[in-house]
């Protein structure tokens, strides 16, 4: 196989890049570079700390310190999802309840396939990606949650007014949000090949493997992609809603 060659003069070029991003915002007065040295400090710091992890992790090959690692994956993701949550009343349960089952049905599904084994170095890279995509999915349904309630408060009122339940009244309500989480994946599938070559893909590519089973690994990862954000905002969304009402079922903003 191709090894890729990364070199501190590969790494000091892309960094470059990152001083065009800078440039641009305070040119701009984007207010974004405070930002953006931040994200990208932060970003090596973590990086590094997971490269030596993970390297240490897959020499061992232990069943549960991948357990382990794979729970640290879902637990995180599932309180960066509880912090977008803009409601005043909320749970981190009903965050970890949707990226929790979300991942680990699609992962449960893709081992008992046999299209990925349970060994490190398969599980932990791919809990790390579904449980990413459901926690984007579920911030995304949150907001939209917190911004219909806000925009259709009348229509819901009168729902209510006039003897429907909180689920009734807030369906279509719901049905947006969820539709607004499972948005960029949808669209992503639709242009993945055309538009993107996603960076699995693109990485067993440049690792030097057969364009075609790197092909088949993609289409794996879409439809696990598409099954984890359909049941991560489906599960955050039909347990979030309940928030924005009280114990005598009236909408509390």
């Amino acid at each position: 196989m191709n090894q890729l060659a990364v070199n501190n003069l590969s790494l000091v070029a892309a960094f470059a890049l990152v001083l065009i991003a800078v440039a641009i915002s305070y040119k701009e007065k984007l207010q974004l570079s405070k930002d953006i040295w931040y994200s990208v400090i932060r970003a090596i710091i973590q990086l590094v700390i997971v490269g030596y992890l993970l390297k240490y992790i897959f020499q061992v090959n232990n069943t549960l310190l991948t357990l382990a690692m794979s729970l640290f994956i879902v637990f995180n993701a599932a309180w960066n999802a509880h912090k977008r949550n803009p409601a005043q009343q909320k749970s981190y349960l009903h965050s970890l309840a949707a990226i929790f089952i979300s991942t680990y049905v699609t992962l449960g599904v893709l081992i008992l396939s046999g299209a990925i084994k349970f060994i490190p170095s398969q599980i932990v890279p791919i809990t790390g990606m579904i449980a990413s995509n459901s926690m984007v999915a579920l911030g995304l349904c949150y907001r939209a949650l917190n911004t219909q309630f806000h925009d259709l408060r009348q229509q819901t009122l009168e729902k209510l007014a006039l003897g429907a339940s909180i689920k009734l009244a807030s369906k279509p309500i719901l049905q947006q949000s969820i539709k607004t989480a499972m948005q960029p994946t949808i669209d992503s599938a639709k242009t993945v090949g055309l538009v993107s070559l996603p960076g699995m893909m693109s990485g067993l590519i440049f690792a030097g493997l057969d364009p075609v089973y790197a092909i088949k690994y993609q289409i794996m990862v879409t439809f696990m992609l598409l099954s984890a954000t359909s049941l991560g905002s489906i599960i955050g969304g039909y347990t979030a809603y309940k928030n924005y009402f009280n114990s005598d079922h009236q909408l509390t903003l």
